[in-house]
C-alpha cells in the first residue's frame, strides 16, 4: 500500500536536566543512547494510470448484484479488485471517470446518456485511486447538476477529481497530488461533449481540449509547485487502435513546449477511443495515446459487433526520479504496462491478465487478449524506449 509520511517528532526533554541547581558528577550523568542510523531518503515516486470507467447498464445490474451480498445498494468494490494490488501500490494512482453521477437511490440509466451510481467513487477511492479525471464526452450528460452529483460523491469519498468544475473558483484551481518526496498535478480535458453546449457563462463546467491554455495551465501548475505535470486528455477516434492525426498533432506540441529550458509537461494520459492503444517517447515525453476501458459492459462496434478489445486495457506504471540538476524535470526511470481485462462472464470482474492467467493458465481467451494488447500498447516502438509489459 501506498506510505503517506506523517511521524510525530519530540524534541525537548533533556532540556529539563540542565536546569537545575549544580551540577551532577560526570560519572552520574545519564548516558544518552546512541542515535539510531538515519533512513535513506525516499528518492522517487511510482505512478499509476488507468482508463475509462464507463458503467453500461449491465455493470449497474452487477454492482447492484454485488450490493445484495455486502450490505450496500451498488457495490463496485469486487469489479475492481483484481487490480487493486496494482493501483494501491503506487504512490499517486490517477482513474478516468467518463460518466456522471445520479442521486444516491437513482435513476441510474447507461449508452447514451450515462448516469451512474455515486456509490462507484468510493469503490475507485478503496481500490487505492488517489484522483479522476472528469473530463469527457459524456460530462454534461445531466448537465451543470449532473457535474455538481459527480464532484459531490468524489468529496465525500475522499476522492480527488480534476477536469470538471462546481464554480469559476474551483475551475481556476490546481490539482496537486503527494507522491512520496514529489507533487504531481493532474490536468484533464476532453475533444468535446457530444454537442451539448457548455453552459452559457460557465466555461469552468467542463475542460475543452486546447493547445495554448492546456500549456498555460501546465505552467501554472509548476508555479503552484508541482514537480510533474501529467496531462489527462480525452481524444482520438473510437474504436481505432492507431493514434489519429489530431492525438499525434497535439503530442508533439504539448511536448515540445518548455519554460527555461525545462519542459512542461511530463506525461499525456489517453482515454476515450475503448480500445487499447500505443505508447510513444515524443520529444522526450511519455505519451499514452489511450489505455482503453478499464470497466465497461458488452462493447459493439461501428459495425454493430460485440467486440471484445471494448473490453481491453492497459494500465499504466511509471517511476519517477528527483532531477539530476536544479532546473531540470523529473525524469521517468521505469516504464511499464500491465495488462488488464473486463471479463465478461458472470459475475463481471476487472482482470490483472498477469496474475489471472497464473491462477487459470487454461483461459486462452485471456492470452488472446494479453498479446492483443500488448501489440497495441507496443505498436509505435516504444519497446526500444524501455517500455516493458509486467505480467
Amino acid at each position: 500500500m501506498r506510505k503517506h509520511a506523517g511521524t510525530a517528532v519530540l524534541a525537548a526533554l533533556g532540556v529539563l536536566a540542565l536546569v537545575t541547581v549544580g551540577c551532577a558528577p560526570p560519572e552520574e550523568e545519564p548516558r544518552r543512547p546512541a542515535a539510531a542510523p538515519a533512513k535513506p531518503e525516499r528518492m522517487g515516486f511510482t505512478l499509476v494510470a488507468t482508463g475509462d470507467v464507463l458503467p453500461h447498464d449491465s455493470v449497474i445490474r452487477q454492482a447492484r448484484e454485488d450490493g445484495e451480498r455486502s450490505g450496500s445498494p451498488y457495490d463496485f468494490r469486487p469489479m475492481l479488485a483484481g487490480v487493486q494490488p496494482v493501483v494501491a501500490a503506487a504512490d499517486v494512482a490517477i482513474c478516468h471517470m467518463e460518466t456522471i453521477y445520479g442521486e444516491e437511490k437513482g435513476p441510474f440509466s447507461g449508452y447514451p446518456m450515462f448516469v451512474s451510481p455515486p456509490q462507484v467513487a468510493r469503490a475507485l477511492k478503496e481500490t487505492g485511486y488517489d484522483s479522476c479525471s472528469t473530463a469527457s464526452n459524456h460530462t454534461l450528460d445531466a448537465g451543470s447538476t449532473g457535474v455538481r452529483r459527480t464532484l459531490d460523491a468524489m468529496d465525500a469519498a475522499g476522492l480527488r477529481h480534476t477536469g470538471s468544475a462546481r464554480s469559476a473558483a474551483e475551475g481556476g484551481r490546481v490539482n496537486l497530488l503527494r507522491a512520496g518526496p514529489a507533487t504531481v498535478a493532474q490536468l484533464s480535458y476532453t475533444y468535446g461533449t457530444n454537442d451539448i453546449p457548455v453552459p452559457e457563462g460557465r466555461p469552468w463546467t467542463v475542460n475543452l481540449i486546447d493547445p495554448g491554455r492546456i500549456v498555460a495551465d501546465a505552467r501554472a501548475a509548476r508555479k503552484a509547485g508541482a514537480d510533474v505535470v501529467a496531462v489527462s486528455l480525452h481524444w482520438g477516434t473510437e474504436w481505432q487502435r492507431e493514434p489519429d492525426e489530431r492525438q499525434l498533432t497535439l503530442a508533439r506540441r504539448l511536448t515540445a513546449a518548455t519554460t527555461a529550458g525545462r519542459p512542461d509537461i511530463d506525461l499525456i494520459l489517453g482515454t476515450h477511443n475503448h480500445v487499447p492503444q500505443a505508447y510513444e517517447k515524443v520529444n522526450g515525453t511519455w505519451v499514452v495515446y489511450g489505455m482503453g476501458d478499464q470497466l465497461a459492459g458488452e462493447m459493439y462496434n461501428p459495425e454493430g459487433d460485440q467486440d471484445a478489445r471494448g473490453n481491453q486495457s492497459s494500465i499504466a506504471r511509471f517511476t519517477f526520479a528527483p532531477p539530476t540538476a536544479a532546473g531540470r524535470r523529473w525524469r521517468v526511470t521505469k516504464a511499464e504496462f500491465v495488462p488488464q481485462v473486463t471479463d465478461l462472464r458472470r459475475p463481471f470482474r476487472v482482470l490483472d491478465l498477469g496474475r489471472t492467467l497464473v491462477r487459470e493458465p487454461g483461459r486462452a481467451d485471456l492470452a488472446e487478449a494479453r498479446e492483443r494488447i500488448r501489440d497495441a500498447v507496443l505498436s509505435r516502438g516504444a519497446a526500444k524506449d524501455g517500455l516493458v509489459m509486467t505480467g
